[in-house]
């Protein structure tokens, strides 16, 4: 079985560059409990320390790692994202560039954060990487929003979103779309998922614990937590939430907007104030350099 080139793990890292104000606008952010809890698994204070934001897309997580008082540079591999970052951030250093060969100094930082990144590096040099950068003591955090399952109503959207690539996108041969790792698929928030077609629009937390350093030369030690969260935005939003990812990027305009009109139906006979509540696990996972 092969992937289709238009759902090609290369093609959807750079399928964000076209949708950089799109991302921006309607992507969830991050509570304050998550930077809490990334204190408490890495036993030291992002306050003054010297953080890395890698795969920073246009500054989500960037932002808020700098409110918290850390002198942060944010490296980001895509010219679009980029150039949206510099728009809105012009005071947060940034520099070009990827987690596989990262463009910093050895021993440099205090904290290496990949938010909703870490899935689009190969931990094989990636995690090398990280750990030279770091200095003794440093931590490694990799964080993912993750959709809630136990919702009802965030449940049977994932369905449908599973079902629509199933039914209308075959692959070159004629059977349906699979990733270059088969079935069980790893979604752009990270986590792994039974569906065929990697929709990342809903994710489940447990199957990707084992799976975010393979490939990495010696895994390493780590620690996990979930951080539950919500928010509430209008129907219009949570649809191009769902549009800014990289499956429906490259999926098309055309099918895009079928798909999201239907579900923006959908939706509002569910939500007829045309609010939803998004809940959100953040999964985090922190590997500390010895």
């Amino acid at each position: 079985m092969t992937t289709h080139p238009r759902f090609s793990h290369t093609t959807r890292a750079h399928s964000f560059n076209t949708a950089a104000a799109q991302y921006a606008a309607n992507r969830p952010s991050y509570p304050p409990a998550l930077f809490t809890t990334l204190e408490d698994l890495a036993a030291r204070p992002l306050k003054g320390a010297k953080v890395i934001d890698v795969g920073a897309g246009t500054g989500i997580s960037t932002t808020l790692l700098h409110a918290r008082g850390a002198d942060v540079i944010a490296v980001e591999p895509g010219a679009g994202m980029a150039a949206e970052f510099r728009r809105t951030h012009p005071d947060i250093p940034l520099v070009r560039g990827t987690g596989d060969t990262l463009p910093l100094a050895t021993a440099s930082a205090d904290f290496l954060t990949y938010a909703q990144s870490w899935h689009w590096t190969n931990p094989a040099h990636s995690l090398p990487e990280a750990f030279r950068v770091l200095r003794p003591g440093g931590a490694l955090a990799l964080w993912w929003n993750t959709s809630a399952l136990d919702v009802p109503w965030i449940a049977a959207q994932a369905q449908r979103i599973d079902q629509y690539f199933e039914d209308a996108h075959p692959t070159e041969e004629g059977t349906t779309t699979k990733t270059e790792e088969g079935t069980v698929t790893k979604t752009e928030e990270g986590t792994a998922t039974k569906t065929k077609k990697d929709t990342e629009s809903h994710q489940r937390t447990p199957g990707f614990l084992g799976g975010a350093f393979k490939g990495a030369p010696e895994p390493p030690p780590h620690t996990h937590r979930v951080v539950r969260w919500s928010r509430h935005v209008p129907v219009d939003t949570h649809l191009a939430n769902i549009g800014s990812h990289s499956a429906f990027l490259v999926l098309g305009k055309e099918d895009t907007d079928a798909f999201l009109a239907e579900e923006r139906t959908r939706l509002l006979e569910t939500f007829p104030d045309g609010r939803v509540e998004e809940v959100y696990d953040v999964l985090v996972i922190v590997a500390t350099r010895s």
